[in-house]
């Protein structure tokens, strides 16, 4: 059997970049404008300016500021107001949003808190102070970004890794969709669906590791060749583990092949210790396989590859409820597109 291919590990050392930005500033007050103006300049920061929660508004929308730093107290629009939509939208959720306000109370910091501010700053506010908490927000929100941009990375290479077998196109998706279907049916929890969706264009992103010509092969594999593709699972793992926000799916990538019998891989896991996700996504990858044409076979009837499912639950390696379930959303699906 060949060596699991290793994955490089990059080691996060102490990032000293300054933390340098696009900052608005919101304040229907230009003298309070023009000193926040002054004050952030001076440390490198880009600086927007809105004198309302409206004209904000239209700025993080078509700017997306990095920072917004807000008046509670305002006409139309006030800080509260503009601190709800900024979070309330996908696209800006996670843009820190200070809320600069003279009102000292338990009830306002409440009301900024349910608002979802990520930090306060009192007036009169010092200089310093003020400076200090920009700077580490804007750090906390590149970090931010780069987990995104890590993980859009690893969703393109897992897309990149399907477009290298023009017969498997859609797949991934098909997986994510199907998978999340079947765990909203089995009542899993939110971060267990979003690990679902995930996982489905993820499974398989481990053949990066298979060469070509095991992975595109249209007859049978050796038995070498077999082992070869077997290890897509714990090259995947791998390539998951980099990335915290990945660890719900990296149960998925490494077991979605086994059986309830102990005759999957790579683990060889039984009963109860083969994760639920793993166990869905491995159910509507079997299905997706069955009912789509490959090179080397035709496409079942989505009747025949209930009964090909129904007999691996009866040879020990399927979850008899989970496949009921696929079975079922699926007949209700096609119903509803028919």
């Amino acid at each position: 059997m060949s060596a699991v291919p290793v994955v490089p590990r990059f080691e996060a050392g102490t990032d000293l970049r300054p933390a340098v930005g696009r900052v608005l500033v919101v304040d229907d007050a230009p003298a309070n404008v023009a000193l926040l103006q002054q004050l952030l300049s001076r440390e490198g920061h880009v600086v927007l300016t809105a004198a309302d929660g409206v004209e904000a508004l239209a700025i993080v929308e078509r700017e997306r500021p990095d920072l917004v730093l807000t008046d509670v107290q305002m006409p139309g629009r006030d800080g509260h107001e503009l601190c709800r939509a900024i979070k309330a939208h996908p696209a800006t959720r996670l843009t820190p949003v200070v809320l600069i306000t003279s009102l000292q109370g338990r009830e306002e910091r409440l009301k900024g808190i349910n608002a979802g501010a990520d930090d306060f700053v009192l007036k009169p506010f010092d200089g310093h102070e003020l400076r200090a908490r920009v700077r580490s927000l804007l750090r906390l929100k590149r970090y931010t970004d780069e987990l995104d941009s890590a993980e859009a990375v690893i969703m393109s290479l897992a897309l990149t890794v399907e477009a290298r077998d023009p017969n498997t196109e859609g797949h991934c998706q098909r997986l994510s969709r199907l998978a999340a279907a079947i765990g909203t049916r089995v009542g899993v929890s939110a971060d267990d669906l979003a690990a679902l969706a995930r996982g489905g264009i993820l499974h398989d992103i481990g053949k990066i590791g298979v060469p070509d010509a095991v992975l595109l092969k249209r007859g049978p594999l050796t038995v070498d060749e077999f082992a070869q593709m077997k290890l897509h699972t714990l090259i995947g793992d791998r390539i998951c583990s980099e990335l915290r926000l990945l660890q719900r799916v990296r149960p998925i990538v490494r077991h979605h092949h086994e059986r309830l019998d102990g005759s999957g891989y790579p683990d060889g896991l039984r009963g109860g210790a083969v994760p639920l996700l793993a166990q869905i996504t491995g159910i509507v990858d079997v299905y997706d396989a069955l009912t789509t044409e490959r090179p080397y076979k035709g496409a079942l009837s989505a009747e025949r590859a209930f009964e090909e499912l129904s007999a691996e639950v009866r040879n020990g390696w399927r979850d008899a409820a989970l496949v009921d379930e696929l079975i079922q959303f699926c007949t209700e699906d096609a119903r509803d597109v028919g």
